[in-house]
């Protein structure tokens, strides 16, 4: 790799990280990211970096993360926030981890084909929707996941077989279903004939996802248990559910195809990349992600604008770039489809990014419609500086990462009562956001009953309430001081 590439590589990952980075910081300003997900991982990372367990109150009075996903990696994050401990912290980490991981993208397909062909890969990973999803969703765990699993590929791809079971064992760490994703890396390992490596890793698969849903998860949860089978097409619970996919396979195709929101998920991974992915076995890897979606009760896991996505990107192009390889071999003059596949991605991200904002939403930084604050977001600004420090309040979703660096913070409904001085309510959303989400008019009850009175009313649909607490109840010894506790450095 002479140095001219190198700095060609450099600069298609630093343009894109600019524009990444652009885009989350103006979203944060005119306060489009949310409590979930971004203020509960600021939440957790941020009592990682005090050395102290990840309790989110955004989930609920004590509510212990690793008993609700099983994800330890985020803990690695901790030492940004000794720099700045700022919500904006976790996103731009995110968006490092998203733009490296074009380096073994353009590694692998380098090793296949040449240059060009690994550069325009690397262009076409960094425009394509998946990537925009995540960044315009705020961060999420599976960032991590992205760049491990194509190193995972690059180091098959080198025949360093151990290197891949090391790498995949990673992945046990971003989340606790990434022990699927390593039975399907053993699948991959034993077509390219490594048997030892192949039965270690699915060992290693089955301990990791028993390990994280069996031990930890039941250990740290309120309910004792893991609270997230939603597959209930397949089964009441998982051995239900292998029955079904072994005894009824036609009726489980045909779930995957079942509602138009699936065909377009199946249409905008696959169309762009022509196809070419479902002949690699490279595909099998991104197999369990992709189907535990669309077996998914929730319809909101089949939609392409959140992050689930974005793991499957490297996956799917490499393999689509395996195929054109293999293609290649067998009929030379097929040579051009390595620069046909990557651009038709770019072309689809292009037109995509230019036109469609609902799937490429990037197109509203390139075209400049969020560069200022509309009327909602100056509302927003209000409502929260009007929230004083070291206070336990519950806020709007959109007002959460606004107020997680400087008070005890939680949705509507999650805290305390005897804790609470202050309440921001939107009330024009549906619901508040949260588990067992308050409606508007629920949430203004219950203000009532408290004892909140109105400090900013109807500024834009926002609300700020407040009451002063009862000082025989504010001692050192009361429950009063574990918001100044919990923010205690």
């Amino acid at each position: 790799m002479s140095r001219s590439q190198r700095l060609q590589l450099a600069a298609v990952m630093t343009v894109a990280a600019l524009l990444y980075l652009a885009h989350s910081l103006l979203r944060f300003r005119s306060f489009e990211a949310k409590g979930y997900d971004l203020g509960i991982f600021d939440q957790a990372v941020r009592q990682y970096s005090l050395f102290k367990a990840p309790i989110v109150p955004i989930k609920g009075e004590d509510f212990h993360l690793l008993g609700d996903h099983f994800h330890p990696i985020i803990a690695a994050l901790a030492p940004l926030y000794w720099l700045w401990d700022d919500p904006r912290m976790l996103n731009i980490a995110m968006i490092g981890l998203l733009v490296s991981t074009a380096v073994p993208v353009y590694l692998v397909v380098r090793g296949w084909f040449s240059h060009l062909p690994a550069l325009l890969a690397a262009v076409a990973l960094l425009l394509f929707w998946p990537f925009q999803a995540l960044v315009n969703w705020d961060f999420h765990e599976v960032a991590f996941g992205v760049p491990i699993i194509a190193w995972v590929i690059w180091a098959i791809e080198r025949g360093r077989m151990w290197l891949a079971v090391g790498l995949g064992a990673l992945l046990l760490l971003v989340r606790e279903d990434m022990g699927v994703t390593l039975i399907a890396l053993a699948m991959v390992l034993a077509l390219k004939r490594a048997w030892t490596p192949a039965l270690v890793t699915a060992v290693l698969g089955v301990l990791g996802y028993w390990f994280a849903v069996e031990v930890v998860i039941p250990h740290f949860s309120a309910a004792g248990e893991f609270g997230y089978w939603e597959f209930t097409a397949l089964g009441p619970g998982a051995g239900a559910a292998v029955l079904f996919l072994l005894t009824q396979p036609w009726n489980a195709i045909g779930l995957l195809f079942d509602h138009p929101v699936k065909l377009g998920l199946w249409a905008l991974h696959f169309l762009p990349l022509l196809l070419l992915p479902f002949a690699s076995p490279y595909v099998i890897l991104g197999a369990p992600i992709l189907l535990s979606r669309l077996f998914n009760d929730r319809q909101n896991v089949w939609e392409v604008i959140y992050q689930y996505d974005a793991i499957l990107a490297p996956i799917f192009l490499l393999a689509g770039f395996d195929v054109a390889r293999r293609l290649h071999r067998r009929w030379p003059r097929l040579r051009a489809l390595a620069v046909i596949l990557p651009a038709s991605v770019i072309a689809v991200g292009l037109v995509g990014t230019l036109a469609f904002p609902g799937v490429f939403p990037l197109q509203r930084t390139i075209t400049a419609e969020n560069w200022s604050m509309d009327e909602r977001a100056q509302a927003h600004q209000r409502a929260v500086d009007a929230v004083p420090d070291g206070v336990c309040v519950e806020a709007a979703d959109t007002a959460v990462p606004h107020l997680v660096d400087r008070t005890s913070v939680g949705l509507n409904g999650t805290t305390d009562d005897t804790k609470l001085s202050w309440i921001i309510i939107d009330e024009q959303v549906e619901e508040l956001g949260g588990s067992a989400p308050l409606s508007p008019e629920a949430a203004f009850a219950r203000a009532e009953r408290l004892g909140f009175d109105p400090v900013i009313e109807d500024d834009a649909g926002l609300w700020v309430l407040h009451r002063e607490l009862d000082p025989a109840e504010t001692s050192e010894d009361s429950t009063q001081n574990d918001c100044a506790e919990y923010l205690r450095r």
